[in-house]
């Protein structure tokens, strides 16, 4: 397969500026998502790989060679967009071929490469069919199988889950993680969906306003993130925010005030902080408990029950928190509840958006989709 590096590299549209100056390196054979909020820039930027758009500025490279200048049927990368963009009066088999008929490929070498990819997308059965014949799914495999037989250096993909209902998104997840593994290839993957990035990705690229904000693994995001973007915008539901005072600073931590006159200590560097600092707290649902004995106490306002977890929104003041418990909880709307949390749960933001530096590094921090496959391996 390929690497592919960018050096600062923007993209404008007259006085717009779009993507504003962008370093990346992508290995050979990761799988890496680029996530954001729509207007973010994820999908110009993989365009500007493709070649479909031109870089204003700024170089890209694959294998340490510039590409540019080069037409995107010269950079040797293959894109499934969105839509999927197959010719209706086109067999199956006659989409997939298409693009090898255009290169002069002949008849028995179109056959073998076609057979090759329906066999790893499943789609043998189908190879006869229109795609008015086919699911969504089926059609997405399908222009999965047309960029496969390409045989490029780099898959790109451009949100291609987007069409599909919420279960066969979670299906073709799972479909294009294992694609991966077994062709060993170098994939970037563009979505709005922050659990598509996480459970999909060797590495996150968080981009908004054309920056890139941090680059991670999924654990490293979730676990460590470098502001209060990143921390918002990874894990479902978002994290929790609450305004805090600094109380004092420590080799131990920071202490924080906390709204309701509690305080806890966090195990942070506290080298930019002074006393009195207004500051904020942010800790995600899950990592929220119902405790008799807690700092924090809020007004039951909605629940949603979901099966095995429940989802508490409580009221504090001003603020809406949100709460993941047991599905079993037997609390109502309009209760009072008490809880807390760990005080290593916790993260501190300064009133910029930066976070502070956490003392405890998490050991899943730098977990990959390759050091779990490499934790079940098993000698024979």
């Amino acid at each position: 397969m390929a690497t592919l590096q960018l050096n600062q590299v923007t993209k404008s549209f007259g006085e717009t500026h779009v993507i504003r100056g962008v370093d990346l390196e992508v290995k050979d054979r990761e799988f890496v998502v680029f996530v954001g909020p729509s207007g973010c820039g994820k999908s110009t930027l993989l365009r500007m790989i493709a070649g479909l758009e031109s870089t204003s500025s700024g170089d890209l490279l694959i294998d340490g060679a510039r590409i540019n200048d080069l037409g995107p049927a010269e950079r040797g990368l293959a894109m499934v967009f969105q839509s999927y963009a197959l010719y209706p009066h086109m067999t199956v088999e006659d989409n997939m071929g298409f693009s090898l008929k255009l290169a002069g490929v002949s008849a028995s070498e179109r056959k073998r490469k076609v057979d090759e990819a329906a066999t790893i997308l499943q789609l043998e059965p189908l190879l006869k069919r229109k795609p008015k014949a086919l699911s969504g799914g089926q059609r997405q495999r399908v222009a999965i199988g047309r960029a496969i037989v390409r045989n490029p250096s780099i898959f790109l993909f451009d949100e291609p889950l987007s069409n599909l209902d919420a279960a066969l998104r979670v299906q073709m997840r799972i479909e294009l993680a294992r694609l991966h593994e077994e062709l060993q290839a170098t994939m970037i993957y563009v979505t709005h969906d922050q659990i598509e990035a996480m459970t999909m990705a060797d590495k996150i690229v968080v981009l908004q306003g054309g920056i890139v904000e941090q680059v991670g693994s999924p654990m490293e995001l979730y676990h460590h993130p470098c502001n209060r973007f990143v921390a918002g915008f990874i894990g479902s539901p978002k994290m929790n925010f609450l305004p805090v005072s600094v109380e004092s600073t420590s080799a131990e931590g920071v202490s924080v005030k906390l709204p309701g006159g509690g305080s806890v200590r966090v195990p942070v560097r506290g080298e930019e902080v002074v006393e009195a600092q207004s500051l904020e707290i942010g800790v995600r649902p899950e990592h929220l408990q119902l405790t008799d004995t807690g700092p924090l106490t809020a007004c039951v306002t909605v629940i949603e029950r979901l099966g095995g977890q429940t989802s508490l929104y409580v009221e504090m003041g001003d603020e809406l928190i949100t709460l993941m418990v047991d599905g079993d909880v037997a609390h109502r709307v309009g209760d009072e509840v008490r809880f807390g949390f760990e005080p290593g749960r916790a993260h501190l933001f300064t009133a910029d958006g930066s976070a502070l530096e956490s003392l405890e590094r998490h050991p899943l921090a730098s977990l990959t989709r390759q050091d779990n496959r490499a934790s079940h391996e098993v000698d024979v």
